[in-house]
């Protein structure tokens, strides 16, 4: 029996939401809209930029002429930008995009806590703390945006035992923070190592929560049952866990642009889709739009590259009958498969 209001304790079987006989599966493009910070050096309040704001207009644009609505999970930075507020509050009025949170704990208010790795997972903090980060992120967005936000990302997909209540109590009805097939335990956050890839329902007793995890598949010759493999070579660096890929034992392939070649983000698809998932669901970080900010895209030539994943992304979708989706659609499917 699932512990109610645990999104880190995890459903089996008919609790899992797949598709029914006939029904086509869908895709969801997931950003992480948030501020530029270095990467590499230590966790801070201040000394961000928001450089890249401007270049949510072309994502907007690229997404609009590919008919794809893709949802923004805005952190507390972006909210407070005009600039961005500007851009994605107009393309939402419009029905073009969704608006989300993210919390970057690090960056939101009130600003309690120790700055630290180990804090920069929400679900780490006190729990007063975690509902009142998570209540000024969620009034912040109504204000500025004119919606009440009902999806859910926890920055560093850090989420707490405590997680679902909160974010039922405070008018949620969806979370993507579960990174299926990662594990941030040497970083003090959660290990995701076990969760589904299908959605499921967490019954909290102040709500129901819709956990969609973000999509990460296990494939080379052992496939899905290589991954406890991966996990225990990946422990002993980066290099031991592609160094299974290359011997086309085991790799682990996330759906995003950042760091997945097309061609093998495509066989991701192919493998989820004969999984049964209903639901592929793509991240990457909104600063990626701007050359220089993150590894992933440090070149205009990167840039270039970052949209043509795109372009072979969405149209082996296509070809695969593979439609986009929304988080209100994807609520409404899952409403009625609950019934």
């Amino acid at each position: 029996m699932q512990p109610a209001g645990n999104l880190l304790a995890y459903p089996v079987g008919p609790k899992l939401i797949g598709l029914d006989r006939g029904e086509r599966p869908r895709f969801w493009v997931t950003i992480d809209t948030e501020e530029d910070f270095d990467w590499t050096a230590p966790f801070a309040r201040t000394g961000y930029g928001l450089d890249s704001v401007p270049a949510l207009a072309e994502c907007q644009a690229y997404f609009d002429r590919a008919a794809v609505r893709p949802i923004y999970l805005v952190d507390w930075p972006i909210v407070a930008d005009d600039r961005a507020v500007a851009i994605l509050g107009a393309a939402n009025a419009e029905g073009r995009c969704e608006i989300g949170a993210q919390l970057h704990p690090w960056v939101t208010p009130p600003h309690e806590e120790e700055v630290s790795e180990r804090n920069s997972y929400t679900g780490n903090l006190p729990v007063e703390l975690q509902r009142a980060k998570m209540t000024a992120l969620r009034d912040a967005i109504g204000d500025r945006f004119g919606v009440r936000p009902i999806v859910y990302r926890a920055g560093r997909y850090g989420l707490g035992p405590e997680s679902a209540v909160m974010l039922a109590e405070l008018g949620f009805r969806c979370d993507t923070s579960v990174r299926a097939g990662f594990d941030y335990r040497a970083g003090h956050g959660p290990d995701y190592r076990e969760a589904p890839l299908l959605p499921w329902w967490v019954r909290t007793g102040r709500g129901d929560i819709l956990e969609v995890p973000v999509t990460t598949v296990f494939g080379g010759l052992f496939g899905r049952a290589g991954s406890r493999l991966y996990h225990r070579v990946a422990r002993k660096g980066t290099h031991a866990g592609a160094a299974l890929a290359r011997l086309g034992l085991v790799e682990r392939i996330a759906l995003t642009p950042e760091g997945i070649p097309a061609e093998r983000a495509c066989r991701a698809v192919d493998i989820a889709l004969n999984r049964g998932i209903p639901v592929l669901n793509f991240s990457f970080h909104s600063p990626s739009l701007q050359p220089g900010n993150t590894p992933y895209v440090r070149s205009d030539a990167d840039l270039v590259r970052f949209y043509r994943w795109w372009d072979v992304l969405l149209d082996h979708l296509a070809r695969r009958g593979v439609e986009p989706t929304t988080a209100a659609e994807i609520l409404a499917i899952a409403e009625r498969k609950a019934v």
